[in-house]
């Protein structure tokens, strides 16, 4: 497992934009399938996107795809999703999560500590 901690979280009226990003302790990042999950008040964790660990394709959910992005930094061992056009259902605590990448699709298992975004009306 590695050890993840997100940052980049805040307030921003709808319309706006964000960059969240989470830093991964360790080594072999690379070798790591990264993902961002939601979770909103009074809902269940909701999976956002992900970037593969072999040749860095993504996926993203229906409701974000279009605005958000992800990317990764080997070099860094950072893993951000750019977040644009806002909108206020977009709030939620956001996670930055991780699994193996030879895994062969297991569930995540590594969670950061969540960073709180929050877009208003």
């Amino acid at each position: 497992q590695v050890r993840l901690v997100e940052s980049g979280g805040g307030l921003v009226q709808a319309g706006g934009s964000l960059r969240l990003s989470c830093a991964a302790s360790g080594r072999s990042f690379s070798s790591y399938d990264m993902a961002w999950f939601r979770q909103a008040p009074g809902k269940g964790r909701e999976f956002v996107s992900e970037i593969k660990w072999s040749a860095g394709s993504t996926t993203y959910a229906d409701s974000v795809r279009g605005r958000f992005t992800i990317f990764r930094d080997n070099a860094k061992n950072i893993v951000s999703l750019q977040m644009n056009s806002l909108k206020p259902e977009d709030t939620a605590v956001y996670y930055c999560a991780a699994r193996y990448g030879r895994s062969g699709g297991a569930a995540y298992n590594s969670w950061g500590q969540g960073t709180q975004v929050t877009v208003s009306s």
